[in-house]
């Protein structure tokens, strides 16, 4: 059996006639003297290609790093090392959209008839190689495509490349994101030449690499989005308001904003204090407190900031109505009398009226401004429509912190994205930087407490080879485990089995706990699988020590690191193959020349027929 991209010609110039026992080191000795310049070429060729093809990706990662959302640039470099190291004729890369693909990138150097049919149809052939790529999600490669159906029923796609184009052998390598096909990488040759398994594996690293640069360039777009809509949200608000300055002046930071808004509320409509709540679905949660409130009602609220839905209270009644709230005794209320903790309420504060306004985003209740009068006395109008003017501020106060938030972390995750570029193309054959670069991002980022990176060995072993933020015992506990086969019901178990991702809200609730729970406290973990196409080389794995499932984004992030340490383990596996021919390469030079000082001293010491029979024989 041959594997691609091996000649199956025997090697020429053997001599394959009996000889005597004693001859045969000579012949040999002889032999090897003459074919050592074309060994030396053979390895030299082999290292050279292998070190074309690192630096290949390592100028792609550069790019990627330089420009994350450039794709042209990034596009146009992948096709033209694909061409050049693969000794192709024209390259294309093509995305999927729904159903139909297009062309974003392709070498300039296409037949002009060929490159005119393809603006004009860009259909998939039944059973073509766009086709089969669809079909399987795997690298296709077709030695001749005019041995296909498509090509012999006349297909048009497939004619033109043939007839307009003039291409026979092609290669095609799908890019996968979560084993979903955004796009495919197509090289071609205009000569029936099949491409080696070098070949094949450079073009499918270009293809995860390309995956990356959308990924790279998606976040990018999503941290300009969210941009533009911080930007809109600002211009819309008034700069002639106090509130409105400490919003400017402090963004990202809602306590501030908050205290600044009670200070004003209750300043203003002469109230004795105020409190601002949050809506939290089925409570309450006191988030800022005036100070002027009596010492007891705050340390009432601090003690318990949350408070459930009593019916009957003026919060209760803002959660039925979504309206402003005016009770104006609230000691002359059923609520007072029958509920035991409004009551405590209402004494702890000492207040009578009290005035409820929700904090409305798109009639959604967000949150209310309560404020007390410690006597008898209502609020005005204008009152009112002051303190539901900073109810409006407080939900833009809210919604920008969020924006913010969310730019901060999508900027953040971008920021990391390109740190662990930087780190992979600096050092494409050392890969514990790279690793420990990623634990430390993705930890970071996801507030997460610790993270731990295992490679799988046989398709059925882990063994931990980084981690970051661990406790000593589960380090120990690392360190003394080695290589393990996971249990099935344990996180790693799951992920062996399906090679999908997993994500557990409680570490405890499980069936057993695992040694991250034992040792490190783990509770919440997300476990990603490292995949090169459907093999599983890792799991990237980051824990919480608290229940708090992790969001969507923050596993994104996790997927993209993980995408990222396949490709810096492909790296590192191509130096190591590259820097091991290069040993061998240089033993068998040194042992041929010392071969050859040793037979030219004998040749120069003794008479020819006595060295070549000491030759023969192997002795000095």
């Amino acid at each position: 059996m041959h594997r691609r991209g091996e000649s199956e010609q025997p090697v020429k110039g053997r001599r394959h006639r009996a000889i005597r026992p004693k001859a045969r080191k000579a012949l040999t000795l002889r032999y090897s003297d003459a074919d050592l310049p074309e060994q030396l070429d053979q390895r030299t060729r082999e290292r050279d290609e292998a070190l074309e093809q690192v630096s290949a990706t390592s100028e792609i990662l550069k790019i990627i790093s330089k420009s994350p959302g450039e794709l042209e640039p990034v596009f146009d470099a992948m096709l033209e090392n694909a061409t050049r190291i693969c000794d192709a004729k024209f390259a294309t890369l093509y995305l999927r959209d729904g159903d139909t693909w297009r062309a974003v990138a392709a070498t300039r150097d296409a037949p002009p008839g060929y490159v005119e049919v393809r603006k004009r149809n860009l259909s998939v052939s039944p059973g073509g190689p766009l086709q089969q790529v669809i079909d399987t999600k795997q690298v296709v490669h077709i030695a001749d495509l005019k041995e296909l159906r498509p090509y012999r029923e006349r297909h048009p796609t497939i004619v033109a490349a043939v007839e307009l184009g003039g291409f026979r052998t092609c290669l095609m390598a799908p890019m996968l994101r979560d084993d979903e096909l955004v796009g495919v990488i197509s090289i071609l040759r205009q000569e029936v030449r099949p491409f080696t398994d070098k070949q094949i594996n450079l073009l499918e690293n270009f293809a995860a690499q390309a995956v990356i640069a959308i990924e790279n360039a998606r976040l990018l777009n999503e941290l300009r989005q969210r941009t533009d809509d911080l930007s809109e949200s600002l211009e819309q608000q008034t700069a002639t308001s106090e509130v409105l300055k400490v919003i400017s002046n402090t963004p990202g930071k809602l306590e501030p904003v908050f205290t600044a808004m009670l200070d004003n509320a209750v300043r203003i409509c002469e109230a004795k204090f105020g409190a601002l709540f949050l809506f939290e679905g089925d409570a309450w949660r006191a988030v800022a407190l005036h100070s002027a409130a009596p010492p007891l009602f705050i340390e009432a609220r601090r003690r318990h900031p949350v408070l459930p839905i009593t019916p009957g209270t003026a919060l209760g009644r803002v959660t039925a109505t979504k309206q402003v709230v005016q009770i104006a005794d609230v000691r002359a209320e059923p609520a007072y009398f029958f509920d035991s903790s409004v009551k405590l309420g209402v004494e702890t504060g000492d207040f009578r009226t009290v005035l409820s306004v929700p904090m409305l985003k798109e009639g959604e209740l967000v949150g209310a401004f309560n404020l007390f009068h410690q006597e008898v006395r209502q609020f005005t109008d204008k009152q009112i429509e002051l303190v539901k003017n900073f109810a409006a501020q407080a939900v833009i106060a809210i919604e920008n912190t969020r924006l913010l938030n969310e730019l901060r972390q999508s900027l953040e995750q971008q920021t990391a994205t390109a740190d662990v570029l930087r780190v992979i193309s600096s050092s494409p054959g050392d890969l514990e930087p790279v690793f420990q670069s990623m634990l430390v991002k993705a930890v970071q980022i996801c507030e997460a407490k610790f993270g731990v990176l295992f490679r799988c060995y046989h398709d059925s072993e882990f063994h931990a080879v980084a981690w970051v933020g661990v406790t000593p015992e589960y380090e120990k506990s690392l360190l003394e485990r080695q290589s393990f086969r996971p249990d099935a019901d344990a996180p790693l178990g799951r992920l062996l089995l399906t090679k999908e991702l997993v994500h557990t809200a409680d570490e405890l609730a499980e069936k057993s706990a695992s040694p991250a729970a034992k040792y490190g406290g783990a509770r919440s973990l997300i476990a990603v699988p490292m995949r090169k196409q459907n093999e599983l080389v890792g799991a990237l794995v980051i824990y919480r020590t608290e229940v708090r499932p992790f969001n969507e984004k923050q596993i994104e992030l996790v997927r993209n690191f993980a995408a990222q340490a396949v490709i810096a383990i492909e790296n590192a596996r191509l130096l190591n193959d590259l820097n091991k021919l290069n040993q061998q390469l240089e033993q068998r030079v040194t042992d041929q020349v010392g071969e050859i000082e040793r037979v030219g001293r004998l040749r120069r010491f003794l008479p020819p027929q006595v060295a070549d029979l000491i030759v023969a024989s192997g002795i000095e």
